[in-house]
């Protein structure tokens, strides 16, 4: 019976192993938080003590940018951070023994993002299940805003310069403007981006106000349709209610008219004349 029991306990043990190189530890994390700005969080991760691994946080924002915010090795009394992350008060470890968290205080609305945490062993770098962290702003904050104008008109191989402002409220993150145009003749699709940049916005006490510009040369009927201005901000994404491009072919049309009349009177004119010259 002792030796069964052991039999089992040690069957028991492999299998345990076997579990922990197929589904680690560190998998069994929350895949979605919501808090406050201004609440603290903590992101947690744990893992297997027995092996001498390094540890990585990564935050992936609503662009797909992949960032690094800190390295940890089992063996360091503590972690390291990376780019804006260092000497960022609000982001601390609690990386003691078989744990790597990952502790944000006073959070932000830009804190809003996918985490990652990774560990590397043997050249082998594998991403536990990401944790998403969406942050409520509070009452009192200024909400974004996208504003266009309703309609411009234009004639052919005319230009225009479609103007978008946007206000990106409290939030203190990266933001990014893009274009979308909307016709009938095919789907919608991205055709600028003005990807974070700062250079055409005022600050006030409460927001960014920011004016980006489209402009668009020798203009035809392929033109045509709506263009959209949309405002990426802090994890949310806000478009505008989109400004028509009309194309007025008045002038164009009455253009083609006079060339017609013009062509026609002197096929008129030179049939009479050859009609004459045969009769003589």
């Amino acid at each position: 019976d002792i030796m069964s029991d052991y039999q089992f306990f040690a069957v028991f043990y492999q299998v345990f192993m076997c579990l922990l190189t197929i589904f680690p530890l560190s998998l069994f994390n929350t895949p979605f938080v919501s808090v406050k700005a201004g609440d603290s969080l903590i992101l947690q991760y744990f893992y297997d003590d027995i092996v001498d691994a390094r540890y990585y946080w990564y935050k992936k924002n609503v662009e797909k940018k992949l960032k690094l915010i800190s390295t940890f090795y089992k063996f360091e009394t503590k972690g390291t951070f990376h780019n804006k992350f260092n000497n960022n008060p609000r982001f601390m470890l609690d990386a003691e023994k078989g744990k790597n968290h990952l502790k944000i205080t006073d959070v932000h609305i830009s804190d809003s993002a996918t985490y990652y945490c990774a560990s590397s062993y043997l050249y082998r770098l594998e991403f536990a299940e990401g944790t998403t962290v969406s942050v409520e702003g509070s009452d009192f904050q200024t909400q974004p805003l996208v504003h266009q104008s309703a309609s411009e008109t234009i004639h052919p191989g005319g230009s225009v310069t479609l103007n978008c402002t946007v206000q990106t409220g409290s939030c203190d993150g990266e933001h990014s403007v893009y274009w979308f145009r909307n016709s009938e003749d095919s789907h919608p699709g991205l055709i600028y981006s003005h990807g974070g940049r700062n250079d055409q916005c005022e600050r006030n006490s409460n927001a960014h106000t920011c004016v980006f510009n489209l402009p668009m040369k020798n203009l035809n009927v392929s033109h045509a349709g709506t263009y959209y201005c949309a405002l990426v901000s802090c994890g949310q994404i806000l478009f505008g209610n989109g400004t028509k491009l009309d194309l007025n072919c008045d002038n164009a049309l009455f253009f083609f008219k006079v060339i017609f009349w013009i062509i026609l009177y002197y096929i008129v004119y030179f049939a009479d004349h050859f009609i004459m010259l045969r009769s003589l």
